[in-house]
């Protein structure tokens, strides 16, 4: 497991005396902020005096979640929902006059400005938590990973290029439409590689079951596919787990947008480590001859280039 940051505990402890003193604020003194903003004191301060109860509490849960932010997630996942819902009410509020427009210089300390570092704790949190080697500690060589995954032929890598090239295509999660293009592309190219003398192999996150039917989709049922859902031959391969530029970076978003609507090519359901990365290899008798990785998840099809330079 990767070392826990230590920018999370000092947000979560800010957060917390942030949150106590503004609820302890509201209990004692009930009407100040009415009377500084100009409005009417409300009719029954107690309920007033119950947000900021609620408001103490969640400073309680803030502080509790400082040890640990990525086991503590839900507690993070809660106080960033109210930052957002909490302007969302108050914009509709202002707008029907319910509230005046300078209330909302308490949305931007109470809410606003936790945005940025409570989302990122929770990517953190999230990347942490679906990682393959919070499953299995185990990890392989390259000369285990060739012989130890079974492919849907009944053969393992070691075995699949023994005497010949073959091509392996590291996929990201099924669902991800990059996948989807790398297969189809890998599908027009049938003669080119054919040509060549060139096996490709692909490697997968989803199950055997999962990996067939993605396979005959794009007409690559002849194709021996793996399943890797602990992402271990990825690891044998040394293909990493993105950076946010490299999952969520613009050139993403644009080439996402091509791919999914102008392409066709869709989305699915993530199946598998969704911040694991693809690639490319080519191998003969286990052994790495060239390789490719992804420079970020739209790197669709690293293997063109090996393909092309192939004698």
């Amino acid at each position: 497991m990767n070392t826990q940051p230590t920018w999370p505990r000092f947000v979560l402890r800010i957060a917390a005396i942030y949150n106590l003193l503004w609820g302890t604020w509201v209990i004692l003194f009930p009407n100040h902020l009415f009377d500084w903003t100009g409005i009417a004191r409300p009719n029954y301060p107690g309920i007033w005096q119950c947000v900021g109860m609620i408001v103490g509490v969640y400073g309680v849960g803030y502080w509790f979640a400082a040890s640990d932010f990525r086991r503590h997630w839900p507690i993070v996942l809660v106080g960033f929902l109210g930052k957002i819902f909490g302007p969302i009410g108050f914009i509709q509020s202002a707008l029907t006059g319910a509230l005046p427009w300078s209330w909302g210089l308490t949305i931007v300390t109470n809410d606003l400005i936790w945005w940025i570092p409570f989302g990122a704790m929770l990517y953190l949190a999230f990347k942490d938590n679906t990682d393959p080697k919070r499953r299995s500690s185990d990890t392989w060589s390259l000369d285990e990973a060739n012989h130890k995954a079974v492919a849907s032929n009944g053969q393992g890598l070691a075995e699949i290029s023994r005497g010949r090239d073959v091509l392996v295509v590291f996929l990201r999660h099924a669902g991800c439409t990059f996948c989807r293009e790398t297969l189809d592309e890998l599908s027009k190219r049938r003669e080119e590689w054919t040509a060549k003398k060139i096996q490709p192999a692909v490697v997968h996150m989803g199950s055997p079951d999962e990996g067939s039917a993605m396979m005959a989709r794009w007409g690559l049922s002849d194709i021996p596919h793996i399943s890797d859902p602990e992402c271990r031959l990825f690891q044998a391969y040394h293909l990493p787990r993105g950076t946010f530029g490299q999952l969520f970076g613009l050139r993403v978003w644009i080439e996402g947008f091509r791919a999914a609507i102008l392409k066709g090519y869709g989305f699915g359901k993530l199946v598998g480590d969704g911040f694991q990365m693809s690639g490319a290899c080519l191998i003969r008798d286990g052994r790495i001859v060239s390789a490719a990785p992804s420079r970020d998840a739209a790197d669709s099809c690293p293997w063109k280039p090996l393909l092309a330079a192939h004698s």
